[in-house]
């Protein structure tokens, strides 16, 4: 079973300084039809405009994950992370995957340093299997060559192949489509499937996408991505 949800029936929100889209209600933004996606709970498309971000703010039980599509973002946090000489520099640029899990609490700011480039990225979080963990952070870089034409995996509960370690039943792909390049992936029985498409134009099990879109995929057992024009993808494995 699948259901479209078009780019154009998010919820949206123009800050000034930040322009963010809503795939699930979020902040002002509220339908009690789009509360989340199994344990998936926030897709934000945001953009933030140069020279201005958020604040310092505070998360505690939630995976949260930052996908930069262009620009950069430059992350603190009450870990450490992001200060000078810290083991993790904490600058997202595009290719990079970074996980901070909340637990028990964790403050962060980010940030766009940029004088004249906007930030374009997507705000991600997950609902973690366990509440009261210690907070962690991870990033990762994932080069355009792992992802052309297949599906890499890069956020997942065991890390497997190099992935981000996120603390919950879940995984997440990321992929580059174009002309006769096509992926398969295969969705085990009690799974549940979240295509978001970040960019460009791709058919997923005969439905046609555009950016912005999204599938939400129930009962079926295989997700087959074809006809991509310059498409960036992310698909999401959770649990029913």
């Amino acid at each position: 079973m699948l259901q479209l949800i078009k780019s154009c029936d998010r919820g949206y929100a123009d800050h000034g300084w930040l322009k963010s889209f809503h795939s699930f209600s979020f902040a002002d933004y509220y339908d009690p039809a789009r509360m989340g996606f199994g344990a998936l709970r926030v897709i934000n498309e945001d953009r933030i405009a140069p020279g201005t971000g958020f604040g310092t703010h505070g998360h505690r039980d939630m995976e949260i994950i930052s996908y930069v599509l262009s620009g950069e973002l430059a992350h603190k946090d009450s870990m450490g992370n992001g200060e000078k000489g810290a083991a993790n520099a904490g600058v997202i640029r595009p290719g990079d995957v970074q996980r901070m899990s909340a637990g028990t609490g964790v403050l962060h700011s980010e940030f766009n340093h940029a004088k004249d480039e906007t930030t374009h990225f997507l705000q991600i979080w997950i609902q973690p299997d366990a509440r009261g963990i210690a907070p962690s952070y991870e990033q990762k870089h994932f080069d355009a060559g792992s992802k052309r034409g297949q599906l890499r995996l890069v956020a997942a509960n065991d890390g497997a192949g190099g992935a981000v370690t996120i603390h919950a039943d879940a995984k997440l792909y990321a992929g580059l489509f174009d002309g006769a390049e096509q992926a398969e992936l295969g969705l085990a029985d009690g799974r549940i499937a979240y295509i978001h498409l970040v960019r460009g134009a791709l058919t997923v099990n005969g439905q046609d996408l555009t950016a912005g879109d999204a599938l939400q995929v129930r009962e079926t057992s295989r997700l087959a991505l074809t006809a991509g024009k310059d498409a960036e993808v992310l698909v999401f494995d959770l649990a029913a």
